[in-house]
């Protein structure tokens, strides 16, 4: 059930400023990992938050906002493709969690983390949360900011490089994606250390 109970919990242990962290965008072969941190104001918490992925685009699009007006902070932090290639994914999504917390302008000192790992030198005390966007309100809260933003950013890049179909699969290696790949080949905006990617630049080479 996805409520305030885990940050309820939280503040009865003394912590003051919490903020729910998440990332989206591991999976894609294409454009940044992007992820949120985000401080709810308990007292305005958006009606219908839930798991981004059980909400229509439209409904996200009204809550990102909502999220925006009323939350005591927000802070979105995208990492490139060339930094996912230096670091692999894994690492490049614990560098986004870490600065979407620590670039909060306001200083959290705890933070519910989606997923199994919490970032080194987080700077707060933390706990990870598996599946955290479907029971810890400020998890889901982060979850549709950074799934929204980078849904509308995949969709300006899909404007300059229209062959792949990024306003519609957000990167991910779908039928149209694979099709763009075979006849125009790999952009700056591909990540070249997964797999499907990197075969295509060796045959290019």
């Amino acid at each position: 059930m996805l409520d305030y109970s885990h940050e309820k919990q939280a503040q009865q242990q003394g912590y003051r400023c919490i903020t729910g962290v998440d990332e989206v965008g591991r999976g894609p072969w294409a454009g940044p990992v992007v992820a949120a941190a985000v401080v709810l104001d308990e007292a305005h918490i958006p009606a219908g938050l839930n798991d981004s992925k059980k909400l229509s685009a439209k409904k996200r699009e009204q809550l990102a906002e909502q999220i925006h007006q009323t939350a005591l902070a927000v802070n979105i932090v995208e990492v490139s493709p060339q930094q996912i290639d230096q670091l692999n994914i894994r690492q490049a999504t614990l560098l986004a969690m870490r600065q979407a917390v620590q670039g909060l302008s306001t200083t959290a000192d705890f933070a519910f983390i989606d997923g199994r790992d919490v970032p080194p030198e987080l700077g707060c005390a933390a706990q990870s949360v598996i599946k955290g966007d479907g029971t810890v309100q400020s998890i889901a809260a982060a979850a549709i900011v950074a799934k929204v933003y980078r849904d509308q950013l995949m969709a300006q890049l899909h404007e300059d490089f229209p062959h792949y179909g990024w306003d519609s699969n957000a990167g991910y290696g779908t039928k149209t994606h694979q099709e763009g790949l075979a006849q125009h080949g790999v952009t700056q905006h591909h990540r070249q250390s997964f797999a499907p990617i990197k075969a295509l630049v060796q045959q290019a080479a």
